[in-house]
């Protein structure tokens, strides 16, 4: 039987790349962390690390066990915090949301839960979809809400500890002009036509996909003012220092600026929810999503 401590061993020479480190990271003595490589191995009958004046690294069966590794290591993290749950004084449910998914979906869904589980102590944490995914893994958050652009949800079929994704709404991003831009009013202009535009970014995601939209619509973008806030970049836009490109979620009403809908194919940012794959489900999640179903409808616009 493959002992969970050594595996925990090899994932530390993974990450670190030496046995020395290894051991430092793990308050152990290098000796001992040979120890227990060797006795892996011995397990096994095969190496699972090649040591040489370089570093270590991990022969085909070491890469699969630290594989393995991560999963059980998650898997027990999502079993520590379910057994914390279960034996809190109060029930408790912990989402993580990305800023504007929290800000326009989450006020009126979450009215909703306190008022039907007022015994529940709810956390809300912010976190990207990047960071939210591995805590919904760990047990860290019950669920996240979350999102991605164009392509798959964030989910790896076959990955343990396995993750649902509920979509919820499709959040078109609009081109937001100053007011007396040229494209003011225009319906459905196409992308290339934007192409002399100098640009205001409201967040690196949507940059890097707005740079493959621009590349395929043959320009390169002129950047002008970059920002990790939607609502910055619209009043930047309003100042005359830009374009943008908006989640409909995140169009702030102004009277200095015109939300102009792109011609399709339009980007889109899918939003929905990220729960772990049980076979008995938490119910305050599961309600949690039904209250928010509603106001994800009722956010979602043409």
């Amino acid at each position: 039987m493959i002992d969970v401590q050594r595996l925990r061993v090899l994932r530390a020479v993974a990450e670190h790349g030496s046995f020395n480190r290894a051991a430092g990271a793990l308050l152990l003595t290098p000796s001992a962390v040979s120890q227990h490589i060797a006795t892996l191995e011995r397990t096994l009958g095969h190496p699972v690390a090649v040591r040489s004046t370089r570093g270590v690294t991990l022969t085909e069966a070491g890469r699969l066990l630290v594989e393995a590794a991560e999963a059980i290591s998650a898997e027990l993290d999502q079993v520590r915090h379910e057994i914390d749950r279960l034996t809190a004084p109060r029930p408790r449910l912990t989402l993580a949301t990305f800023t504007s998914g929290g800000r326009h979906l989450l006020p009126a869904a979450l009215a909703r839960f306190v008022a039907a589980h007022p015994e529940v102590e709810l956390t809300a944490l912010e976190s990207e979809p990047e960071a939210a995914a591995p805590m919904v893994r760990s047990g860290a958050a019950d669920l996240a809400l979350a999102y991605h652009f164009d392509g798959p949800p964030p989910v790896r079929p076959g990955e343990r500890p396995a993750l649902d994704w509920i979509p919820l709404m499709e959040d078109p991003l609009r081109l937001v002009v100053p007011r007396g831009h040229r494209l003011a009013g225009r319906p459905a202009p196409g992308l290339a036509e934007l192409s002399a535009e100098r640009w205001v970014i409201g967040c690196l995601k949507t940059e890097a996909f707005l740079r493959r939209y621009a590349e395929l619509a043959g320009f390169e973008l002129r950047v002008g003012a970059s920002t990790t806030d939607y609502f910055f970049a619209q009043s930047l836009v309003a100042a005359g220092v830009g374009i943008s490109l908006v989640p409909t979620v995140s169009l702030a009403p102004s009277p200095e600026v015109r939300v102009v809908q792109l011609e399709p194919p339009r980007p889109t940012r899918h939003i929905g929810l990220l729960l772990p794959h049980r076979r008995r489900p938490n119910p305050y999640a599961q309600s949690l999503t039904e209250a928010l179903t509603p106001t994800a409808h009722g956010a979602a616009r043409p």
